[in-house]
């Protein structure tokens, strides 16, 4: 079964920018690919509301003769031959900027299949309509625009995005992780805060990613402008974003129903998120490229100076500087990160969060986090 093109009103041309051109408005091309007729109907059914769609069974020859808009695809990625239908159309996909993967199964290997296919968003499949059509009609990132404005390429973000799924499946396979690539992925992300700011990185993130892999793309891009903010040498900032790209990888080994739970977690399982410092370091270690200092910063980012943080309830002097950075990083970007269970926490309100940590926070530090935090 396939589904054709649905156009309502007259048409005027296919316009530059993936859109059919009707009597007084524009309604943008999107393509659908499923691996069922089921699938299929019901995510051309949400979107014939708001665009013209065309869809097709991942396992029909492809149809997807022009470059829309944007490309909806809702496969079950353990599927062997759903990823080489993908792979055959990875051409003609390459050429449309937002591609929306909405996976049947939401595990750490299937979130990095996705990215190795080439998704901008990975959503799971049971995704509210709402969500998905926010996802994309959102005019800031420019899917949707008819205007001539040209959006910032979000090529830092999928980079990053793509590298961090890779880490966490390196983690759950047991095979050896790309630290030269996340670097690199570290260092694209500071070029783009260095030239565009903070707050452009932290709207495109949030609109792209969810959960933890947002989290770590937001840690990132704090520590990178508060490392900016502070003057830190080229060879300190490099530790810090690499200190940040791997300061999570521990999570790999903890289901993400633990880590997206909503609401407040049990003993058990606080005490299971509780392991993933301690276990990142231990992965990482046996790594070459990786220093001293970067692991220091990946088993420690959770203690405190008044020795009440954990794995090792280190304080005062024992806390060194690349993860007295790191911590407030990644305290603020937790407070500001979009869940869809509880409403983003404005930047101030974070802010005043961290100055609330008395004893526990290097207090120069989070005096000179302020900037960051309230204005870059």
């Amino acid at each position: 079964m396939q589904h054709a093109r649905t156009i309502s009103g007259p048409v005027n041309g296919v316009g530059s920018d993936g859109g059919i051109r009707e009597t007084g408005m524009v309604r943008p091309v999107l393509h659908v690919l499923a691996d069922t007729s089921d699938k299929l109907s019901g995510i051309c059914s949400i979107l014939q509301e708001k665009f013209t769609v065309a869809g097709e069974r991942l396992d029909a020859d492809s149809k997807l003769s022009q470059t829309p808009a944007a490309i909806v695809i809702r496969a079950e990625l353990r599927d062997v031959d759903n990823i080489a239908a993908i792979k055959k159309r990875a051409d003609k996909l390459a050429k449309v900027r937002k591609r929306i993967f909405l996976l049947e199964h939401t595990s750490h290997v299937c979130i990095s299949q996705a990215y190795a296919l080439g998704a901008t968003l990975v959503l799971p499949s049971t995704v509210s309509r709402t969500k998905l059509l926010a996802a994309l009609t959102d005019p800031a990132d420019g899917t949707s625009a008819s205007s001539g404005d040209t959006p910032q390429p979000d090529n830092a973000v999928e980079t990053a995005a793509t590298v961090i799924a890779s880490m966490f499946t390196a983690v759950t396979l047991g095979q050896t992780l790309d630290v030269e690539g996340t670097r690199k992925a570290g260092r694209q992300i500071a070029d783009r805060i260095t030239q565009h700011g903070l707050t452009e990185w932290l709207m495109t993130v949030r609109r792209h990613h969810e959960g933890t892999y947002q989290h770590c793309l937001l840690v990132t891009g704090v520590a990178i402008d508060f490392g900016l903010s502070l003057g830190v040498g080229r060879a300190d900032l490099e530790r810090l974003y690499s200190a940040a790209m791997f300061h999570d990888i521990g999570k790999a080994q903890i289901p993400l129903a633990i880590l997206d739970k909503p609401g407040r977690l049990d003993a058990e399982e606080r005490a299971l998120i509780e392991t993933h410092p301690a276990a990142g370091y231990q992965f990482l270690k046996g790594h070459g490229g990786i220093s001293s200092e970067i692991l220091d910063a990946v088993r420690h980012h959770h203690e405190y100076l008044d020795g009440s943080g954990y794995p090792d309830a280190l304080c005062g002097d024992s806390i060194g500087d690349i993860v007295r950075i790191l911590t407030i990083s990644d305290i603020f970007a937790a407070l500001i990160e979009h869940r869809h269970y509880k409403p983003t926490m404005p930047r101030a309100e974070a802010y005043n969060v961290l100055c609330g940590m008395k004893g526990k926070l290097e207090k120069a530090l989070v005096d000179s986090f302020k900037q960051v935090a309230l204005t870059r």
